[in-house]
This record gives structure tokens, C-alpha cells and sequence, in this order.
């Protein structure tokens, strides 16, 4: 068993109890510290409580449902998300991601397959870690945005903006290259590792997340611009 995987802990959001004991036995086996959560209510009070290392998140729950819970756990949950749904809906995806979802499964899926996306999802939070122990430790500083590699915080105007650890990573890339085109494919290849074939919309959906955030203009961008069939480009002169 991988040293990696040992103490690591997974709050699994899940109203059908049959099904959430039946993936917490096998998480559990492969060394996993599993806890479980039925309602949506709940797994937030959990979630903010418990900080685990990754949320298995259900749409279809009870009181609120994984969109509603997602939205709420953001702003004091930085861990990796992983949405699971019964509903193979673009649009799940699609609003699953903007709310602050890291990746998304669709039931029913194989064991196998969700540890797969388990793994991956902590495999690239190690990957960030380890970049940013290599990264120059100072901040990143324009106007009134600060950015901390060191402790992965980012503070806009004096306030701590509360971004996941993909928001971040992105944000991270596109500050460090101010004022130069970074283009779709080297935001993917940084994220995942894998070649951009054209169709990856993650990165648009990390983007607009985090232009959200910092308080730019969804319409008309003019702190982290797009530049349509390109890229998109990080503005230093528009933090003041």
C-alpha cells in the first residue's frame, strides 16, 4: 500500500446508503479513511468541521442538493471535489465545475473507476504542492492583488479570496507570465499533463471561476483577458 495513500481521508456525500457503504467498504480497502454523509445539510457542517482530504459529492441528495452544497463549502474548503451523478447531463457538468467541482463521474461507475479519479485528484494536488515548494517563495504583487505561493493564498484589496486549488494553480500560471499570452494548451499540460486536443473546456471554466472571484467583468474582461483561439492574457496594470 503507497505511504501516499495512508491517513488520507474521504468524506463520501451519498443518500443512498446501501451504495455509499458498498464504495466506503472498498475505499477502505484500498487504505482510505472513509466517513459518509446522507443529507446535503449535513455533509457542509461535516466538510467545514472534518476538512478531509476529498469530497465525493452526490447531486441528488436531500435538504440541498451536491450543486447547493458545493457552492457553500467553497469558501472554507480548498480540497479537491469530485461530483458523482446518476444524470449524464452536459449542463450537471458544466454547473458542477463552476461551482468549485474538480471532476465529475457518472453512476454507475466501477469501483476501479473512481479510484482511478481518486488518485488522480491527489495526485495533482501533490504535483502543486511540489511546484510551489520549487517556486520563488515571494509574492506575487500587483496593485492591490497579492499572491502567496508559499501558502497558496491570494488577497485582493485586503481580503483573502477563497479559491480551490485549481483556481489557484491557474491563477499562479497566468500572474507569473503578466502581461504575455498563455495559451490554452500550456494551461491544460500544467494542470494535467496531457496535450490539448481542442475540446477541453476546464480551463475556460477555471478562468471564468476566478475572474468571478476578482471582481472582473464576466461581459468585457479587462484584468485576465481572452484572446479568442489563443489564450488568455493576465493584465498587471488592472489590480489598482
Amino acid at each position: 500500500m503507497s505511504e501516499s495513500i495512508l491517513g488520507k481521508h474521504i468524506m463520501l456525500v451519498e443518500d443512498d446508503e446501501s451504495l455509499a457503504e458498498w464504495f466506503g467498504d472498498y475505499l477502505r480497502d484500498q487504505g482510505y479513511l472513509v466517513t459518509l454523509a446522507t443529507r446535503g445539510d449535513v455533509a457542509i457542517e461535516l466538510i467545514e468541521s472534518d476538512q478531509p482530504d476529498l469530497v465525493i459529492l452526490d447531486i441528488m441528495l436531500p435538504v440541498k442538493d451536491g450543486f447547493e452544497v458545493c457552492q457553500a463549502i467553497r469558501p472554507f474548503y480548498q480540497g479537491p471535489v469530485l461530483m458523482m451523478t446518476a444524470r449524464d447531463h452536459e449542463t450537471d457538468e458544466v454547473l458542477g465545475l463552476e461551482l468549485g467541482a474538480d471532476d465529475y463521474v457518472v453512476k454507475p461507475v466501477k469501483p476501479r473507476v473512481l479510484l482511478s479519479r481518486i488518485k488522480a485528484l491527489f495526485r495533482r494536488a501533490a504535483v502543486s504542492e511540489t511546484q510551489v515548494e520549487e517556486a520563488d517563495p515571494n509574492k506575487i504583487i500587483f496593485g492591490q492583488l497579492s499572491i502567496d505561493a508559499n501558502s497558496r493564498t491570494t488577497m485582493l484589496g485586503g481580503d483573502k479570496v477563497a479559491i480551490s486549488s485549481n483556481e489557484f494553480d491557474v491563477l499562479w500560471q497566468l500572474a507569473q507570465s503578466a502581461d504575455s499570452l498563455v495559451s490554452r494548451q500550456d494551461l491544460v499540460t500544467q494542470r494535467r499533463g496531457i496535450d490539448y486536443d481542442g475540446f477541453d473546456r476546464s480551463i475556460d471554466i477555471l478562468v471564468s471561476r476566478i475572474r468571478k472571484k476578482l471582481g472582473d467583468d464576466a461581459s468585457n474582461p479587462y484584468r485576465i483577458k481572452t484572446v479568442w483561439g489563443k489564450g488568455y492574457l493576465f493584465v498587471k496594470d488592472a489590480w489598482d
